[in-house]
């Protein structure tokens, strides 16, 4: 006898965002139906016609007006056949590293508001979204150790305390901040500018960027990045 099925794909997108005062995760407020309004992780349902990678780019730029080019899957969640009340959903989480500074963000189709939450901070999300947010979270952490992806949620040009406090913030750890500085420096992937910090406070301090070319041509040539704290 056939069997039919009857499940829906869909993405959601975990935007990470970094402030000076901790990591901050991109949310929107919608309303399911009858039910109350929620706060949840941009997504929604695949269309028939597009990739998975296509789907999650479209979602977050039609409900936050935030446009990227590329996101990293995370994780397939649907082991919970009633994770939505609803409909049996699959959903097939990505998530992405940004500037948090440099994004327009504007709720537009079924957002009613959008809004970045610090990481401790984040309310009862809807359906399963607090589980999809905390694997983000400790794929992001891992990941931190052994890819040079924090220079991804900072400014293009930074100052080496706010990659030091970065590192601090999210791993939840105290550095031995020279160790760290020598170390970071030691792989020659930082470039030292001429451009001082804008910043009143404390000493004046030379700005930094991440030089991408160099760490790409070290990978080619057998580098390994990693970042060790006891």
């Amino acid at each position: 006898m056939e069997k039919l099925q009857n499940i829906r794909i869909a993405v959601d997108a975990i935007v990470f965002g970094y402030k000076s005062n901790g990591l901050y995760a991109l949310l929107i407020e919608q309303q399911f139906g009858s039910s109350d309004k929620y706060w949840a992780l941009p997504g929604g349902l695949v269309k028939d016609e597009e990739s998975l990678s296509d789907a999650v780019i479209r979602e977050l730029h039609e409900e936050t007006n935030v446009q990227l080019t590329f996101m990293e899957q995370l994780y397939t969640f649907g082991d919970d056949i009633h994770r939505d009340s609803r409909n049996r959903v699959i959903s097939v989480a990505y998530y992405a590293l940004v500037d948090a500074s440099k994004l327009e963000i504007k709720a537009s189709t079924d957002a009613e508001r959008v809004q970045w939450f610090k990481i401790d901070e984040i309310p009862s999300l809807a359906f399963d979204h607090n589980l999809i947010l905390k694997s983000g979270i400790e794929r992001l952490k891992a990941k931190l150790t052994y890819e040079p992806i924090g220079f991804d949620l900072l400014p293009e040009e930074f100052l080496f305390s706010d990659l030091e406090n970065l590192y601090c913030t999210i791993l939840e750890k105290e550095i031995d901040r020279r160790n760290f500085r020598k170390k970071i420096l030691s792989f020659d992937i930082l470039e030292q500018t001429d451009k001082i910090s804008s910043v009143k406070s404390g000493r004046p301090a030379k700005l930094f960027r991440f030089n991408k070319q160099k760490y790409k041509e070290l990978i080619e040539k057998g580098f390994h990045f990693e970042i060790k704290f006891a």
